[in-house]
């Protein structure tokens, strides 16, 4: 069955030296599933190899999570233990680095109420404020990747028996992180460089504004002054070179806040914290959500959109073209690290200071002031496909395309 324990063991190099790039020294933080537990200790042992000092393991048990939801008393979800959010912060202040192996159930939640999800989910957004921020903010380098587990691979493949969907899952995650190639690491540079020079070009026009077109969407999203793309690999703080999302195809920058004005309607579905929301469309007026609808899962999509004021905002507008390869896999995968690298997106919520110019350095007021959304939450969403239409409007106010069909005209 998949993976080789080569493959494993590319793949646990390629989080230690191109996901985070671990420094001698260095402390490293690594959130997993229980499930995951063999990728685990080889990204453990490629960390010390590579320098670093102590490798701490946090395993997290999903089922343990239902429970607390289905048995445990209503006051316990307005809790975070803040000793917990301490940790993060310390770990942060220490100029750790953070590797999470996201592997959820879609389907873990179905039957639980909503309303203690979004209580649980408010609470511990409030207490790791500072530790998500610190991370938004690019203080220190961190990493997203998945491993396939029984329950994700069964709603990603419901039609197969559970072995087979666990090796056709692996399948794709081999394809999209390229460590079934012979060096996973040089390729992964090579597809750096070839987003970076996407990001120039994109940051080179200057976009006052972007406008969408597609069925069910009709959208126009102002770019705020200063506004800057990125894509691929980031710097960090110290100016260490890591990738937040492995796999990614996209690039990103900031929305004006209070600049979008239209409908948008998805193209995949969005698993939210063990519940799916589908089939869902947006109206937005001066930049914030004043009507929604949802085919399935309207109660988390309220939830969500009512978080707090800047919830009902966008913090993040990506492009992903439709002909690339986790699209061309025509795989849904219900796991937003690699449906949102299929599509393109918008995340609503708190936004990306990295993504304005001097924004790391700026007080929230300050970012506020210059169009940066503020939020607890920060939830991507897809809305790509091969019907999609974008254009992008100059600074004298002219049009120019940047998709056709789903794809870059630029």
């Amino acid at each position: 069955m998949y993976p080789t324990q080569q493959q494993l063991e590319n793949y646990a190099a390629l989080a230690v030296r191109t996901g985070v790039n671990v420094q001698q020294g260095q402390t490293v933080v690594l959130m997993t599933p229980i499930s995951a537990a063999p990728l685990a200790r080889l990204i453990a042992m490629k960390a010390y190899e590579a320098g670093a000092k102590h490798v701490q393991v946090e395993y997290n048990d999903e089922e343990l999570a239902r429970i607390k939801y289905k048995l445990a008393p209503e006051e316990a979800f307005g809790e975070y233990p803040m000793w917990r959010a301490k940790a993060w912060e310390g770990y942060v202040e220490q100029g750790a680095a953070f590797i999470t192996i996201y592997s959820p159930n879609p389907d873990l939640l179905t039957g639980v109420d909503a309303n203690r999800v979004a209580t649980a989910t408010k609470a511990a957004s409030t207490a790791l404020s500072g530790y998500r921020g610190a991370l938004m903010n690019h203080s220190n380098a961190w990493t997203l990747i998945s491993y396939a587990t029984p329950e994700w691979a069964a709603k990603v493949f419901p039609d197969v028996s559970p072995e087979e969907a666990v090796q056709k899952l692996w399948e794709r995650i081999i394809e999209a992180t390229r460590i079934g190639l012979e060096n996973p690491i040089q390729a992964w540079s090579e597809h750096n460089a070839k987003l970076l020079q996407v990001v120039e070009l994109l940051n080179g026009k200057r976009y006052r504004q972007l406008r969408y077109q597609a069925p069910g969407t009709d959208l126009t999203i102002d770019l705020p002054e200063g506004h800057i793309w990125l894509g691929g690999a980031k710097a960090n703080a110290k100016g260490v070179l890591f990738n937040p999302n492995m796999p990614t195809e996209e690039v990103f920058t900031m929305p004006h806040k209070d600049g979008v004005n239209g409908t948008v309607r998805s193209t995949k579905p969005l698993n939210y914290n063990g519940q799916v929301i589908d089939g869902f469309s947006l109206t937005f007026k001066d930049g914030k959500v004043t009507e929604y609808s949802a085919e399935k899962g309207y109660e988390a999509l309220s939830h969500l959109v009512g978080t707090d004021e800047g919830a009902a905002k966008l913090g993040e507008v990506a492009l992903v073209p439709h002909n690339s390869p986790i699209s061309n896999s025509n795989v849904i995968f219900f796991n937003t690290l690699y449906d949102e690298n299929a599509s393109c997106h918008l995340a609503l919520g708190q936004a990306y200071p990295v993504n304005l110019s001097g924004g790391t350095t700026m007080s929230p007021e300050e970012l506020l002031a210059h169009g940066a959304n503020r939020s607890l939450v920060h939830e991507d969403f897809m809305i790509g496909s091969a019907e999609m239409n974008i254009d992008g409007i100059t600074q004298d106010g002219s049009a120019e395309p940047i998709f056709r069909g789903g794809n870059w005209a630029i």
